[in-house]
């Protein structure tokens, strides 16, 4: 299935990429998914949403549209 992965402010510098689409098997975890891309990437302090919802990274997906990956915020 074919998926779009959506990379926001710091993680765009992390990945390489703001945007790009990739092929995943049904099944598949967003870490496993990012580790094919990027093998050599470090998610610790990231958050990821899948089709616009918080998901863990180690969750098995089904069918999904997009992946986007967070980086921490801060605000006030």
């Amino acid at each position: 299935m074919n998926i779009t992965i959506l990379a926001f402010a710091q993680s765009r510098e992390v990945f390489g990429f703001s945007e790009m689409t990739t092929e995943i098997e049904i099944g598949a975890t967003p870490r496993e998914v990012l580790e094919k891309i990027a093998p050599n990437s470090n998610l610790d302090g990231l958050r990821v949403a899948v089709d616009c919802e918080f998901y863990d990274w180690d969750q098995p997906m089904q069918q999904v549209r997009e992946i986007a990956i967070i980086p921490p915020v801060s605000g006030g």
